[in-house]
């Protein structure tokens, strides 16, 4: 139950049903979430000037209780070493861009994506 992948020229990632020797592919997706938006947070900040030294994102989800048990809902926590208390409404601003406008992994889970799917026989 142990898959490989990656992007063309980037490093490979194992999927793992079992969570062994990498992460299973619920996790991956939110771990991509997690990812996908401390990077938009990082760089609207930078963008921002608001001074960051370490930037860590939780990241947990709940589950449908049936097939296809789906994510019902995803929570993030960030914890910011570097800005001050007083720059706290960019801090939110940042997240809430990531969340409402840039995260693009986070607005490929919306209903309406189109899905195709080519079976071919080797």
């Amino acid at each position: 139950m142990e898959y490989h992948g990656g992007a063309v020229d980037g490093p490979p990632i194992t999927f793992d049903g079992k969570s062994l020797e990498g992460p299973g592919p619920m996790d991956a997706l939110l771990l991509a979430v997690a990812g996908c938006m401390a990077i938009d947070v990082q760089v609207i900040l930078e963008r921002s000037r608001v001074p960051l030294t370490g930037l860590r994102v939780e990241v947990e989800g709940d589950r449908a209780p049936t097939h296809p048990k789906r994510y019902t809902r995803i929570r993030l926590v960030y914890h910011l070493e570097g800005p001050e208390a007083g720059q706290r409404g960019k801090v939110e601003r940042a997240v809430e861009l990531s969340r409402d406008k840039f995260c693009s992994v986070l607005h490929s889970l919306r209903s309406d994506i189109e899905i195709e799917i080519d079976i071919q026989n080797h």
